[in-house]
């Protein structure tokens, strides 16, 4: 063989080799493993976000957080949380998550913590007179109260005796928003009923409680925990007593200063006429009853 020859072949077998070589040391190897993120973007609040108030894109920012001391829940783009409603009180620097826009578990309360100088006073309503029972915490509320005609009877003096009649057939409804701009500190909700399945879990808030579950129609009941001053309490009370109330729902816009975009504890109260019979039909065109007179043919005698 020549001697040129000879030297291809060892070439090749040494290629060989090294081929058989690396092939053992990639199937050695495994398959890689992908990186564990040690840092995650996380939104925090750029200054204090107070309760019920609508995030605006300078009242956040983004930063780096490490994962072992990010919450869970927290957001990892600002985007996600521009435009919702806070349901807690935020501090500067502190994270926002999932619990800060929900305000944890809806239709329980753990804890109540009222404003200086205000009263926390709680009020029951139900779908109809609680806007279906979706009020949450941090929304603003208006209670309007009816008060029926037996609350206001008409009496007539009988100058000998000094006894009063009371006069049947006149409408003594009268129906006023009292109250603007209260503050919800919290709900409570009832847990739904127990089934086979769920007999030994814990009571969850009923449809309606969270943001974005369906609300049933079902009579269900809701206690709004209101932060009321003192003489508030004391016109909730007379409601609760001798009245029928309603709370009417707010948008939280209104109480940011348009100029300023700061935001309101309180706001310049809607003027308003109160409503009974004669406002219907004075101002509203209500046509009160007529009396209509009917005059029978004559009767021929027997």
């Amino acid at each position: 063989m020549k001697r040129s020859n000879r030297l291809v072949l060892l070439v090749g077998v040494f290629l060989a080799i090294v081929a058989f070589v690396g092939v053992l040391l990639l199937s050695n190897q495994g398959p890689s493993q992908p990186q564990v993120a040690t840092e995650l973007p996380t939104v925090v609040a750029a200054t204090d976000i107070p309760l019920g108030t609508r995030i605006t894109a300078d009242q956040v920012k983004l930063e780096t957080k490490a994962v072992a001391g990010r919450d869970a829940d927290a957001f990892g783009d600002t985007s996600q949380v521009i435009g919702k409603i806070v349901r807690e009180p935020v501090t500067a620097e502190a994270a926002i998550t999932a619990k800060t826009l929900s305000g944890g578990a809806q239709g329980q309360v753990l804890d109540i913590s009222c404003p200086a100088t205000f009263r926390c006073m709680s009020v029951q309503v139900d779908q109809v007179t609680g806007v279906g029972t979706v009020i949450k915490t941090g929304d603003r509320v208006d209670m309007v109260v009816g008060f029926t005609a037996d609350k206001f009877p008409v009496i007539t003096l009988n100058p000998n005796d000094s006894s009063f009649t009371v006069v049947s057939g006149i409408n003594g409804t009268s129906v006023k928003l009292l109250l603007q701009g209260m503050q919800v500190l919290g709900t409570l909700l009832p847990p739904p009923p127990a089934t086979a399945q769920d007999q030994n879990t814990a009571p969850q808030p009923s449809a309606g409680a969270g943001g974005g579950t369906a609300t049933a129609l079902n009579g269900q009941q809701q206690i709004v925990i209101l932060a009321v001053t003192a003489q508030q309490s004391e016109i909730i009370k007379f409601a609760q007593l001798d009245g029928s109330m309603s709370l009417l729902l707010r948008s939280p816009d209104d109480f940011i200063d348009p100029v300023t975009k700061l935001p309101l504890t309180s706001v310049v109260p809607d003027e308003t006429t109160g409503i009974i019979l004669k406002t219907l039909v004075d101002t509203y065109g209500v046509l009160p009853p007529e009396l209509v007179e009917t005059v029978l043919p004559a009767q021929g005698r027997p």
